[in-house]
């Protein structure tokens, strides 16, 4: 139970001692102020019993005079005075110092230590440390009949008298200073509570290795992760979140439709788009994104959106596909190859040996005929063997792959890497949506440069077409009509077709009258791309 309330306790201990510090010096700081002010009063007090004391005529004549008669009058007129308003004393002094009037007997007829101060016409006032103790003192000029400064008149009130009317205030500022110190411990206790309650019960300690924890794994994990408030700006951002969507060292506390260009990502990171395990193609990366919303009690709170590189991923994926297909490639012609070498030996083994020779000379000219027609028509041996290796792969889906008579590409120009990515793709899709369509079955793939000299290429097949309201979704991250299959990711190859486009300054179309046609022009390598906006998509009925 002690550790459970301990953070409590250090909370209330702490506002405690800050009250209390903050109550004490309150304290002292009024009552020195009061005690300024009291003394101040007295002193003001004191000048008008001393000025209405040297106002008086017969004083003033007395001390003119200046005989024993006199004296005796002015110490008896001071002492009534002094008792009728409590004064602690009044001193009659003339203009050489000698004192006329005062409480002690003794001292009358002698001169005081310290000058006449009030022979320059002005009041005077301050604390007097004389006989009779601490005062509050003060001193005005006493004239004679005529006008002249002949003395002067020093009246005081002793301390004890302020310090008992200060006493007498104490109790209610006490009571004040309690009433403040008890709210305060009311509130500190109740701040206690509530923080309590807000930190889930953690001490502490708990809470600050929990912030080590959580910065450990955040940063450290490879996964980028962005946690969003209710109003869509950044609350948190790791290193590997930074990695996959740059953004600049002052993301935290923006809005994500400041850090984000317009787009399928911005899209997702806002939730204008939902769905799991969403797939995103940036200029680097194939991300994987998943969005979170936050909420307690119903209150919405914000968001955690996770992203996933899948890049390496998606690359060994397509090198497992491409070796997928060489090997399904190799396994048709074995097959047909198996069946020409049972086609030969039984000819053979029937004696009929011309009709033998007939058909190997035959088969020779029809397998090298193939080859030699799509190199005379390709110069880059790369993308001439993938056009070969697509034919079988297309015959074993029933499909007939047909590069058309009027391709004829030149090696010069040409960014190999970029034509095998974009034909590879569309060629898949074409085989894919030709396999599902109407019979025949068929695929035509025309490699050719305009007039422009840009690379044209164009695929078409005999599929059921691309419906003319996804014409612009279906270069769309993550879009895609075909069915899941396991792990794999779908809706990569067209979006990445129309990335390598853009980035290589081309356009991509799509149009639909019978049959699905796919035209790509790329300008040629090397030469610097056009100033104006890559359209994403077109599409003609």
């Amino acid at each position: 139970m002690r550790r459970r309330r301990l953070l409590s306790n250090r909370i209330l201990a702490s506002v405690v001692a800050i009250l209390v510090a903050s109550t004490a010096v309150g304290f002292a700081l009024d009552t020195l102020s009061r005690r300024t002010m009291l003394v101040s009063q007295y002193q003001r007090r004191a000048l008008g019993i001393a000025e209405t004391f040297a106002a008086m005529p017969t004083i003033r004549e007395a001390l003119w005079r200046h005989d024993a008669n006199d004296r005796r009058l002015i110490q008896s007129l001071a002492e009534q005075v002094r008792r009728e308003t409590g004064a602690s004393y009044i001193v009659v002094i003339d203009r050489h110092g000698v004192r006329f009037s005062h409480p002690d007997r003794s001292l009358i007829g002698k001169r005081v230590s310290e000058p006449v101060i009030a022979l320059d016409g002005r009041n005077h006032l301050g604390i007097d440390h004389g006989n009779l103790g601490v005062s509050a003192n003060a001193k005005t000029p006493l004239r004679a009949p005529d006008g002249q400064i002949i003395g002067e008149v020093s009246a005081g009130i002793e301390e004890t008298a302020i310090s008992s009317q200060l006493l007498r205030g104490l109790p209610t500022l006490i009571l004040y200073f309690a009433c403040a110190l008890g709210i305060g411990l009311v509130a500190s206790l109740t701040l206690a509570r509530r923080l309590k309650r807000s930190t889930f019960g953690l001490e502490l300690d708990e809470i600050a290795a929990l912030v080590q924890e959580r910065e450990a794994m955040l940063h450290n994990i490879r996964e980028g992760v962005i946690t969003l408030d209710r109003h869509g700006r950044v609350t948190l951002i790791n290193d590997e979140a930074r990695r996959l969507v740059p953004v600049g060292p002052t993301a935290v506390g923006q809005p994500i439709e400041q850090l984000v260009a317009p787009g399928r990502l911005r899209d997702l990171l806002t939730g204008a788009v939902v769905g799991q395990d969403q797939v995103v193609l940036t200029d680097e990366h194939v991300l994987v994104v998943n969005r979170m919303p936050v909420s307690r009690k119903g209150r919405a709170l914000g968001a955690v959106v996770t992203l996933r590189d899948r890049t390496e991923l998606e690359a060994l994926l397509r090198e497992l596909d491409s070796v997928d297909a060489l090997t399904e490639a190799l396994r048709a012609q074995q097959h047909e190859f198996s069946n020409r070498m049972h086609t030969l030996a039984g000819l053979i083994e029937l004696g009929d040996h011309a009709a033998a020779a007939s058909y190997a000379l035959d088969v020779s000219r029809a397998s090298g005929g193939l080859a030699e027609q799509i190199r005379e028509q390709i110069e880059r041996p790369e993308i001439a063997a993938m056009l070969l290796a697509k034919t079988t792969v297309a015959a074993e889906h029933g499909v007939e792959l047909v590069l058309t008579e009027d391709s004829q590409l030149a090696g010069e120009g040409v960014d190999t890497s970029g034509v095998l990515t974009i034909v590879g793709n569309l060629i898949d899709n074409a085989i894919d949506a030709a396999a599902s369509g109407p019979a025949p079955a068929r695929v035509w793939v025309r490699l050719d440069r305009d007039r422009a000299d840009d690379v044209v290429i164009e695929v078409t097949d005999t599929g059921d077409g691309v419906p003319p309201e996804l014409s612009e979704e279906i270069f769309a991250d993550g879009f895609t009509t075909k069915p899941a299959a396991g792990e794999r990711h779908r809706g990569i190859g067209l979006a990445l077709v129309h990335r390598l486009v853009s980035q290589a300054g081309g356009t991509i179309a799509v149009r639909c009258d019978g049959v699905t046609v796919f035209t790509v022009k790329l300008p040629v390598a090397g030469r610097p791309r056009g100033a104006g906006a890559v359209p994403r998509s077109g599409v003609a009925a």
